[in-house]
């Protein structure tokens, strides 16, 4: 199951369950569409692969078993950011953005 990681791991914005907002890679790095397009050109800075939107979770359980949704399996709440520099993004980014992902 998702985390749903709360914010973006760049920018820090608030990235809610329901947002539209969201990208995770592979391993659910999570971080904001912008931040995705202009700062790491669809580079996850921690495993190189590329991103996707998050899905968004029901907010409610529209069957009776399993019991699922945000009501009953809430997202995550602890706050993660990424622990590379500007400078170290931009140099693992610069080496991996003009290859396509199914290639890193």
């Amino acid at each position: 199951m998702l985390e749903l990681r709360p914010n973006c791991e760049w920018c820090d914005r608030d990235l809610p369950p329901a947002s539209p907002d969201a990208r995770i890679c592979s391993y659910e790095c999570t971080y904001c569409v912008n931040c995705v397009e202009t700062v790491l050109r669809n580079v996850c800075p921690t495993c190189g692969g590329n991103f996707a939107a998050r899905p968004i979770r029901p907010q409610r359980a529209y069957r009776e078993n399993p019991k699922l949704g945000l009501q009953h399996q809430p997202a995550g709440s602890v706050r993660k950011n990424s622990k590379y520099s500007a400078d170290d993004v931009a140099d693992f980014v610069s080496k991996l953005h003009n290859v396509s992902p199914d290639q890193r």
